[in-house]
């Protein structure tokens, strides 16, 4: 598929038959265009599958940088993005989270994702456009077994008020629960907690967009980002009003996207985790480096054979 995303009705077929305990990629690659938040740029996106144990890697077709594979000590910025590079002067693809997202959410352990600029096109703010790629490109099974992370002893970390930590799992998957607080009256307190299965995270995360305070977007654009940025592609406040003319896709649509930034970040940790994340205040800084103090001793986790998942996954095409 190139160019634009087919429409809305374009006809799904029936879900995937789930084998949550093996490894999967993409039955064909896909294509679309889109504009990067950051940059403003026209950027390419390709999704191909990948083989087995390949996990999720990055390639920009627009320079010499090196294929990335997208794992958390790959990370080299965590600002109003999560980055990939090979280290902090090199090449960078800027933000993955929410293909990232999508990937998890659908049950993806494998494909070469490939960019001709400097970041992921941001589509509408959320993961749905992206979903709805790996949909219409079918999802194929692997034959080896998913690499799975089990938690076993808590993890924090803090700055100012502000948290994140990964406790081991009271029940199959990763649960969630987050909490934030903005002075913007539109946003104010929320809190979301889940257990998250793909079902949830097609129908109730899936079309959370990005935001930002209204205040804020001329001093991102004093520093080079959100140059791209529009009220097609984020939900802008300011104070009480979100300034959307459709308004909010869900009442509580900021933290459900701060939730859908977490399952991108986590999937970072190269499989799927299996334990508690709690958040407040949170973000890809503390997100990552979360996951960088998880692995940063071995009796914090420990890899084991996949359980049974819960819900359904994303559906496919014909």
């Amino acid at each position: 598929m190139n160019g634009m995303v087919p429409p809305a009705h374009f006809p799904f077929m029936p879900p995937f038959s789930h084998d949550g305990q093996m490894q999967h990629t993409l039955s064909q690659p896909i294509s679309s265009v889109g504009t990067g938040l950051h940059t403003g740029a026209r950027i390419s996106l390709r999704l191909s599958p990948a083989a087995e144990n390949t996990g999720i890697v990055f390639h920009r077709t627009d320079c010499a940088m090196p294929p990335v594979t997208a794992r958390y000590d790959t990370v080299v910025d965590t600002q109003l993005s999560t980055v990939l590079g090979h280290g902090p002067q090199g090449a960078r693809i800027a933000t993955v989270e929410h293909l990232m997202a999508a990937l998890a959410g659908c049950g993806i352990d494998n494909v070469l994702v490939e960019v001709d600029g400097p970041e992921i096109p941001v589509f509408d703010g959320s993961a749905a456009e992206f979903v709805f790629l790996l949909e219409c490109a079918g999802r194929r099974r692997q034959e080896a077994r998913r690499p799975q992370i089990h938690v076993t002893r808590p993890v924090r970390v803090e700055e100012g008020d502000a948290f994140a930590e990964l406790t081991p799992a009271t029940q199959p998957g990763l649960g969630i629960d987050i909490s934030i607080d903005f002075p913007a009256a539109a946003i104010g307190q929320q809190r979301y907690a889940t257990q998250v299965d793909s079902h949830l995270f097609r129908e109730q995360l899936s079309r959370a967009r990005t935001f930002v305070l209204q205040p804020e977007i001329e001093h991102l654009h004093a520093i080079g980002l959100a140059r791209g940025g529009s009220l097609d592609n984020a939900v802008v406040v300011n104070g009480e009003s979100v300034l959307n003319p459709a308004g909010l896709r869900h009442p509580d649509e900021f933290v459900r996207h701060k939730v859908l930034d977490a399952i991108g970040d986590l999937y970072l940790a190269g499989g799927l985790i299996e334990g508690h994340f709690r958040g407040h205040k949170s973000g890809h800084t503390l997100n990552n480096r979360l996951l960088r103090k998880l692995f940063a001793d071995k009796a914090n986790w420990h890899a084991a054979p996949a359980s049974t998942p819960t819900g359904q996954p994303c559906t496919q095409a014909a």
